[in-house]
């Protein structure tokens, strides 16, 4: 009878070290596309014996998901949204991770002549003036939201746009499915373009302006609002993706020789 109770005892200690090493993390659907949490979720496990459950949406649903404490931390891409979130005592603190970039991503026929602009903004206006077919996030996300001031900062309001603007309400890969289909343009942060594999007749028009630049940062859920939520776990996470093991897998991540994240986490 001891044995049996011993037994039951020592079974749920098991069970709830297990519980105890899990956290839920709020990733963007670009980040999740990219193929990276594939490389870092078994190092974490491996390293911290932590398992990481990723909820994917959109940084706007990741943000609302760590304000309501459903999840222990964020990882997104929208810096005014990130800086709202920590403003309100959602989030105690911001640390930036990696960066890429966004791209111009249209047919190879390009009757939008987006290969030839010379900014992010002239390529955006060329698309509004030949009405091509552009295929938008819609979603709310951190693409989405970048999308969106890229259009007002080119002097265009896409809520004024014809049928020829496209919201799908839906995800990178969504998006990009959609985009292929159609032979649309749609700008897509380069890590999911390169990981997509029905790219069709796609292909990437422009890319390189400096207002293009994508930072993704990790931002811990705020105990003091949420005292649910697993603090020591989420700063045991930030403290291996600031690590030289995440910069050497982060850096070393790369899609037909390409690199689609730079690490530039401060140490």
């Amino acid at each position: 009878m001891k044995h049996v109770i011993w037994s039951a005892l020592a079974a749920l200690t098991v069970h709830t070290a297990a519980w105890a090493d899990e956290m839920k993390l709020a990733v963007t659907t670009s980040f999740h596309n990219s193929g990276l949490a594939e490389i870092l979720l078994p190092e974490i496990k491996a390293d911290l014996g932590l398992e990481v459950q990723l909820l994917v949406v959109g940084t706007g649903q990741a943000i609302r998901l760590g304000e309501a404490g459903d999840v222990d931390a964020i990882l997104v891409h929208s810096k005014k949204a990130e800086e709202a979130f920590l403003a309100a005592g959602h989030g105690t603190h911001r640390r930036e991770i990696m960066y890429n970039d966004f791209v111009f991503i249209g047919p190879k026929g390009d009757a939008a002549h987006v290969h030839d602009a010379t900014t992010a903004a002239d390529a955006l206006q060329k698309i509004a003036g030949a009405e091509a077919v552009f295929v938008s996030r819609g979603d709310d996300s951190g693409t989405h939201k970048k999308e969106l001031s890229l259009w007002n900062a080119a002097d265009l309001d896409a809520e004024g746009f014809g049928d020829w603007y496209r919201a799908v309400g839906a995800g990178m890969g969504a998006a990009l499915n959609t985009a292929s289909g159609m032979g649309a343009y749609i700008m897509s942060d380069r890590a999911s373009w390169l990981n997509f594999g029905n790219k069709g007749d796609l292909e990437l028009l422009y890319s390189g302006d400096p207002v293009l630049f994508n930072q993704y940062a990790y931002l811990p859920v705020n105990p003091g609002k949420h005292p649910h939520v697993k603090s020591e776990l989420a700063e045991q996470l930030e403290g291996w993706l600031v690590s030289d093991k995440a910069k050497g897998l982060i850096n070393s991540y790369k899609i037909n020789g390409e690199t689609l994240f730079v690490f530039n986490a401060k140490q």
